[in-house]
């Protein structure tokens, strides 16, 4: 689940491997690009730590955010 707090939406996906981790990667990147908002993330192993913020709304969560949240999840199922 998202979680919205320090003026960001937050989550953690694990993956069986990095393979895997890497491919939602992946995934996720081409997403950002279509709809121009691109995340903070970082990946250690097995595991895609996301964070979502409207930069240019002083870095506050937006629809926009919310949107992109949304697809991410969407990609899961």
């Amino acid at each position: 689940m998202w979680k919205e707090e320090d003026n960001k939406l937050t989550r953690t996906f694990e993956f069986s491997n990095f393979v895997d981790a890497f491919g939602f990667m992946s995934k996720v990147a081409l997403l950002a690009e279509k709809m121009d908002h691109h995340p903070n993330w970082s990946n250690v192993y097995n595991q895609v730590t996301i964070a979502l913020s409207t930069h240019d709304q002083g870095n506050i969560v937006t629809d926009k955010d919310r949107k992109l949240a949304a697809a991410i999840d969407q990609l899961l199922d």
